[in-house]
């Protein structure tokens, strides 16, 4: 079973590694055989492909196949000259000969007027492989362009039938090679933005596992302090005692926090959309709000009250978290403006402060999961609410300047 090419899932690849029409694979990650069928019947229609174009393309097989060697001795002779191209070949002349039977197998095929659903896979498997073997798809593009070429000089040298055909048969074989380029394509970006996603999500996992180890390591240093004291200290007082043990209290109140907050941030469910009034919201959110006296709330509301598509209860985090950093950047009193506006078909709103601002080098890190500016934060606000934003459709964009203070503004679709 493990060796069957056509089982989804299951991982499959000849001893041949190589370039260009490598005939050889794994199965797609994600996407099956079935799935890159359908999508090549769909592109099949789109450029008008029918069985009559396949008649004309396996019509001129006799005629080109005598052209094969020198198509494929060419192809392998002009890849010397690009360097980028080249060094993906590392297997020396063996490799090359080897590569050459896959491409003469390859435009054998081309031709058969077969165009099944186990022509498609072979072909996905092509823009697979390139990503595997780090090849740049210009290459590809460019390689296609140089056999396009080839092909149509062999048809023009052989033929000798009706003009008005032969530029027929031409067209034919046009929409065939834009459709084997269309899918080796399509799965090149496809396999390229999986594995982007997966390097993205590991580089993630690399910063959380930084600042999770850096937010527990100082409250477990202050236990391991308190302890060594409680253990070693002689005759110390009843008071003494208590006091390294709220110590030891208060910091695994400290690292608990740390792992409800990461916990909330993986746990966060899909948004459930319902219209959502933005005034009604932020009225709510600064009623539990603690505001200090010498900070002024400004209100500035379109009229009527502006309406967004949204998740009321995570949005509430949002703009809390928002809320709660304005005040906190205003220690010495300030004022606080909440704007909201329709644009278009979207809701701006904006948590403005004028506090102490944000350093130019800390802005394009502040989104940053576990990376805080506060002495006692977290570190998880600004990301929790820049992936519910994401969620939603929304975004997060931020203005600050060191000693006037910051502006937070939201986008995010107009409820209809």
């Amino acid at each position: 079973m493990a060796g069957n090419p056509y089982l989804p899932g299951v991982l499959w690849r000849s001893k041949v590694s190589g370039f260009f029409f490598v005939l050889a694979g794994p199965i797609f990650d994600g996407v099956g055989p079935l799935t890159a069928y359908k999508r090549y019947q769909e592109l099949q229609s789109y450029v008008g492909w029918t069985e009559q174009d396949a008649v004309r393309v396996q019509s001129i097989g006799s005629l080109v196949t005598p052209h094969f060697g020198s198509l494929v001795d060419d192809f392998y002779a002009e890849i010397e000259n690009h360097p980028d191209a080249k060094k993906v070949i590392t297997g020396g002349e063996e490799q090359i000969a080897r590569l050459k039977k896959s491409l003469h197998r390859w435009l054998g095929e081309l031709l058969s007027g077969r165009y099944d659903r186990e022509y498609v896979e072979r072909r996905w498997r092509v823009g697979f492989r390139h990503v595997e073997i780090g090849l740049n798809q210009v290459y590809n593009n460019a390689a296609l362009s140089r056999l396009r070429c080839g092909l149509l000089a062999a048809i023009a040298k052989e033929w000798q039938g009706d003009f008005q055909e032969l530029l027929r048969v031409r067209e034919s074989l046009n929409k065939l090679l834009d459709l084997d380029l269309a899918i080796i394509e399509d799965a090149y970006q496809t396999e390229f933005q999986r594995r982007q996603t997966v390097a993205e999500r590991l580089a993630t996992i690399g910063k959380v596992a930084g600042g999770v180890a850096h937010e527990l390591r100082n409250p477990l240093n202050v236990v391991k302090t308190s302890v060594y004291f409680l253990i070693n200290a002689k005759n110390a007082s009843p008071e003494k005692i208590k006091t390294h043990l709220d110590r030891i209290e208060r910091q695994v109140g400290v690292a608990d926090q740390v792992i409800t907050a990461l916990n909330d941030f993986a746990r966060l469910p899909a948004p459930q959309l319902e219209p959502v009034d933005v005034e009604a919201c932020l009225k709510d959110i600064l009623e539990v709000t603690t505001m200090p006296r010498n900070v002024a709330v400004e209100w500035s509301m379109s009229s009527p009250s502006p309406a967004v598509l949204g998740d009321r209860p995570q949005l509430h985090i949002v703009f809390s978290n928002l809320i709660r950093n304005a005040r906190d950047a205003m220690a010495n009193g300030g004022k606080l403006r909440l704007i909201a506006q329709n644009v278009a078909d979207y809701v701006e709103i904006t948590v403005q402060d004028n506090g102490v601002g944000i350093p130019p080098d800390n802005l394009s890190r502040i989104m940053e999961p576990l990376y805080s500016t506060k002495a006692k934060g977290i570190g998880l606000g600004l990301s929790i609410a820049h992936e519910i934003l994401g969620r939603h459709q929304g975004t997060l964009h931020v203005k600050s300047d060191v000693g006037v203070g910051s502006s937070f503004t939201v986008r995010l679709p107009r409820a209809p």
